[in-house]
């Protein structure tokens, strides 16, 4: 992983930035864009009943194991404080942050300082190293804040039901479960000389794009009580970032949109709007698994996987999110009749020989041998 390696800019074809302030300035007006930049959605005219019941207070017990869940070695946020520290101070810091954490819980209010974070621009190791958009900023949060949130988890998880299509950040669930349901299913339609449709969908800004909105209303719709909504509202209230460069740091800027990059709470979150986002078409198309944002739909027909496609994509679109129909592929397994294409929005995807999904390469003969030879 390489962190920002500009020291200078290109700000288009013809101009490139050297001092230190335009750099700067461009990375600010870069991140500020596209963390505060909301797809266009369908506003709801429904309401979503709120779950109004007492919670209990947090047990030491609880901030136990959100400690022995924090990886040590991180870099830290911007209070200079890492989860080490609390660490070291044993069952002493167990008691403060129980009581920190209960202070919040009651006032819903979080530390000021816990709002800030810092960003850092990481090279994808592809294309113009002078381009902004060839990096992806990842955030440094406070380590406090993250325990807090790794608290507010536990309690969410014991109380929302995700799908069992969702295979991302899941209980006893990993990218090896998924990669290997897909590969079953493949093998079987290879076996019985049958076609497999598989069409594997790419997500725009998938964290980034998120309405706040609809996150609310997406854990209202899962049972959550409202007093952790509340909780978690005030987590995106009031925050700001800055961006850490080659050449310095620039001048901080608020994140009014999307989920937080590099929180301990974001992925379920995410999983959570998924989930009520994805509720009524995945009765249509029950051949579909979700990682996260990677979500891979199949069908015996590409009438079918086309039709759910489209189903998938209106779904997701009126609420805010964004399909990318250039990075959307399309596979047949076990080809049998070829030059079959299937379209997203009057658009061919883009059909392939294999795909790296999550991280392995399935290929349309459904063989494993380009793995086996790593």
């Amino acid at each position: 992983m390489q962190k920002c390696l500009a020291g200078t800019l290109s700000l288009d074809s013809h101009q490139v930035l050297t001092s230190e302030e335009s750099v700067q300035r461009r990375w600010k007006e870069y991140f500020e864009e596209l963390m505060n930049e909301e797809n266009e959605r369908e506003k709801r005219v429904e309401g979503v009943n709120s779950v109004e019941q007492k919670v209990d207070k947090i047990r030491k017990d609880e901030v136990r194991k959100a400690l022995k869940r924090m990886k040590s070695g991180k870099a830290v946020g911007p209070d200079d404080i890492p989860v080490e520290v609390w660490k070291c101070l044993g069952e002493a810091a167990v008691e403060f942050l129980a009581s920190l954490f209960n202070r919040v819980l009651e006032s819903e209010r979080m530390p000021e300082e816990w709002r800030r974070s810092v960003l850092v621009p990481i090279f994808k190791n592809k294309g113009d190293v002078q381009s902004c958009s060839n990096y992806r900023g990842i955030k440094l949060m406070s380590h406090t804040m993250k325990l807090w949130e790794r608290v507010v988890e536990a309690r969410l998880r014991k109380v929302v039901e995700i799908c069992e299509q969702q295979y991302g950040f899941m209980p006893r669930k990993s990218t090896t479960d998924a990669i290997f349901a897909l590969r079953i299913l493949m093998e079987k339609y290879r076996d019985g000389q049958r076609e497999l449709q598989c069409v594997f969908v790419d997500l725009e800004k998938a964290y980034d794009r998120v309405p706040r909105e609809e996150l609310w209303y997406c854990m209202r719709k899962s049972g959550v009580a409202e007093k952790y909504v509340r909780v978690v509202q005030d987590m995106y209230e009031r925050s700001r970032t800055v961006v850490r460069c080659a050449v310095g740091q620039t001048e901080e800027f608020k994140v009014e949109v999307g989920l937080h990059q590099g929180s301990a709470l974001s992925p379920f979150l995410f999983a959570i709007v998924m989930d009520q986002l994805s509720e009524e078409v995945r009765q249509e198309s029950p051949w579909t698994m979700m990682f996260a944002n990677d979500i891979v739909i199949c069908s015996e027909s590409r009438e079918q996987v086309e039709e759910n496609l489209e189903r998938w994509r209106f779904a997701l679109e009126r609420r805010g999110m964004k399909v990318s129909g250039s990075k959307t592929e399309y596979m047949c397994v076990n080809e049998r009749e070829g030059s079959g294409t299937v379209r997203l929005q009057g658009e061919e995807v883009n059909k392939v020989q294999e795909f790296k999904y999550l991280g392995s390469t399935v290929q349309s003969n459904g063989e494993c041998g380009k793995e086996v030879k790593k």
